[in-house]
């Protein structure tokens, strides 16, 4: 999937990004800030080499 640049997409394609997940719609900018600023923190520095699915529900294989 493109990323998200809702000025280089036609209206109706905007209001129809995040259906197909199983939430049902867009991730908002806050609910994918979490693992940014976990991963960020030294309290998190025996974690290594891991991958942590942001993935609205959808299953990660």
């Amino acid at each position: 999937m493109d990323p998200l640049i809702p000025s280089t997409m036609p209206p109706d394609r905007v209001k129809t990004v995040g259906d197909n997940t199983p939430l049902g719609r867009a991730a908002q900018p806050v609910e994918l800030a979490p693992p940014y600023v976990m991963l960020a923190t030294k309290e998190v520095g025996y974690i290594t080499g891991a991958t942590v699915p942001v993935t609205g529900a959808r299953p990660f294989p």
